[in-house]
C-alpha cells in the first residue's frame, strides 16, 4: 500500500484556514461586539456570546453548553479577562467536542477484514454528493487503494455522466446501467465487480432524495439488502452529505434524515463559500453520528477528515 500522510500537514492546515475564512471573519466581527468596552468576562459578555454563537449557526443546544462551560471556567479561575476569550473558547469548545468523540480520524486506509469497503452515499440533490464521491475516490486511491464507483442514481439524467467524469479524472472504473434501471441492480453489480477485482473500496452513489419520501427511502433499504447478498456486512458506511452553506437547514436535514435511515457518517460540504461554518460545531456536538469529512474547496484534496481540535483552533485563530 502506498504511503499516505496521516498527520495534519502544513498544506492541510492552510486549506482548513482558507476554507473557514468567511466563517472566521463573521465570528470575529461578532466577538468584537460582544466584548466591546469590557475588560473581563461578565454576565453581559456571556449574554452577548450566546447571541454570537446562535447567529453563527452553532445551534441553541450547543450554544447553551458552550456558555455553561465558559461560566464554569470563569467561576473556577475567578478573573478572566476579555483578552483571553479566544483561547478560552478554543479550549472549552475543543474539550466539549472531544468529550463527545466517537469518530475515527484515520486517513483513507481500509482494514484487511473489510475489503472491499462499501460506502453508500446519500443526500438530497445539490449538496455536493457526486463531487464528494469523486474526492473520496481520489484520496482513497492516493492512499494506495483500488477503488470502484457505482452509479446507482439512475433517476437523474446527468447523474451517471457526472460520476463517469469523476471516474475518468481519478482513473477509477465506474459501474453503470441505463437511466431508469433499478438502482439496486447497479449497486449489486458494482459490489460484485469490486469483489471480483479484489478492490479495496467501492463507493455507491444514490438518488438525491428527501427524508420524507417513503418510496425513495424504501429504495435505499432495497439497495442495502441487495448488496448484502454479495457481502453480508455491506454497506460498511452510509455517508450522509450535507451542504454547510445552508446553516441550520443542514442541521435540521441531518436530524430528520438520520432518524429515517441508518446513517453512520456525515460529510459537510461547501464550507469555503459560507460564513455558516459554525454549524459543524453544532452537528458534531449534537449527533451520535460522527462528522467524518468536511469540504473546503474545489480541489481533489480539499475534502478533509474532520479533526475537531484542528477545526476549532483554525476557527479561533490559534
Amino acid at each position: 500500500m502506498a504511503l499516505f500522510k496521516n498527520f495534519f500537514s502544513r498544506e492541510k492546515k492552510e486549506t482548513l484556514d482558507k476554507g473557514l475564512n468567511k466563517t472566521k471573519e463573521g465570528v470575529f466581527s461578532k466577538l468584537k461586539y460582544a466584548i466591546a468596552g469590557k475588560s473581563r468576562i461578565d454576565d453581559d459578555v456571556l449574554d452577548n456570546l450566546e447571541e454570537v454563537f446562535i447567529t453563527s449557526d452553532v445551534g441553541v443546544e450547543t450554544t447553551l453548553k458552550i456558555i455553561d462551560r465558559i461560566q464554569e471556567r470563569v467561576k473556577r479561575d475567578k478573573y478572566v479577562g476579555t483578552d483571553e476569550l479566544n483561547e478560552l473558547l478554543c479550549d472549552e469548545i475543543t474539550q466539549m467536542l472531544v468529550d463527545n468523540d466517537n469518530a475515527n480520524t484515520e486517513d483513507f486506509t481500509v482494514a484487511d477484514d473489510k475489503k472491499p469497503f462499501v460506502i453508500m452515499v446519500v443526500g438530497v440533490n445539490g449538496v455536493g454528493k457526486t463531487t464528494t464521491i469523486g474526492k473520496l475516490a481520489y484520496q482513497y486511491k492516493q492512499a494506495g487503494n483500488k477503488v470502484v464507483l457505482g452509479a446507482a442514481d439512475t433517476y437523474r439524467a446527468a447523474a451517471d455522466e457526472q460520476l463517469e467524469i469523476w471516474g475518468q479524472r481519478v482513473d477509477v472504473p465506474v459501474i453503470k446501467h441505463n437511466m431508469g434501471t433499478d438502482p439496486a441492480s447497479v449497486a449489486f453489480d458494482a459490489v460484485s465487480s469490486a469483489k471480483a477485482q479484489n478492490a479495496d473500496v467501492v463507493i455507491i452513489d444514490t438518488a438525491g432524495r428527501l427524508h420524507n419520501n417513503v418510496g425513495l427511502m424504501n429504495q435505499l433499504t432495497k439497495i442495502k439488502n441487495v448488496m448484502k447478498k454479495v457481502l453480508p456486512d455491506a454497506p460498511h458506511e452510509i455517508l450522509l452529505v450535507l451542504d454547510g452553506s445552508t446553516g441550520q437547514n443542514a442541521f435540521e436535514q441531518a436530524k430528520q434524515f438520520t432518524a429515517a435511515t441508518e446513517v453512520n457518517a456525515l460529510a459537510i460540504t461547501k464550507l469555503d463559500g459560507t460564513a455558516k461554518g459554525g454549524v459543524v460545531i453544532g452537528i458534531s456536538d449534537q449527533f451520535q453520528i460522527p462528522v467524518k469529512y468536511i469540504g473546503l474547496g474545489e480541489g481533489m484534496t480539499d475534502l478533509q477528515i474532520f479533526r475537531k481540535e484542528e477545526f476549532v483552533k483554525s476557527l479561533f485563530g490559534k
